[in-house]
């Protein structure tokens, strides 16, 4: 599968997932092993972002957290003229690991089931109400 040009907003750029067939386990719907960014014009760093609100308030539950992140992703994004169609790699800090699958299904939905690469990792976050941070690489 080749991503084009036009599909990546960028007249040269194009994303080819790298998925081997054998010698390492398969990928999932969600998932691919690597993408290789052909001809990016630029590429933009998200820190890790949390599920806060405009006053740095953390929202209650963890729904609601994963709903802010995708919300200051778009935002920040926006600023740099991109959406979350030009992510292309992406790690999620779970402060339990029972949020996984939670935040699956959040990322699917906000990358309406795109696969990028994509790793979660299970770490104490810098304030325990921070229940999930995700960083993210967007390239056009």
């Amino acid at each position: 599968m080749v991503i084009t040009a036009a599909e990546c907003h960028d007249p040269l750029m194009e994303l080819l997932p790298h998925n081997p067939s054998s010698g390492v386990y398969p990928a999932s719907d969600d998932y691919v092993h690597a993408m290789e960014v052909r001809n990016p014009s630029r590429l933009v760093y998200v820190a890790g972002t949390m599920g806060l609100d405009q006053h740095g308030v953390p929202a209650a539950s963890l729904e609601e957290q994963l709903g802010l992140i995708w919300n200051n992703i778009r935002t920040i994004l926006a600023a740099a003229d991109m959406t979350v169609d030009n992510i292309v790699r992406l790690t999620s800090y779970l402060r339990d690991p029972v949020y996984a699958e939670a935040n699956a299904r959040a990322r699917v939905e906000a990358l309406k089931g795109r696969p990028v690469p994509t790793t979660a990792i299970v770490a104490q976050t810098l304030e325990s109400s921070w229940l999930v941070e995700i960083e993210v690489i967007a390239a056009d």
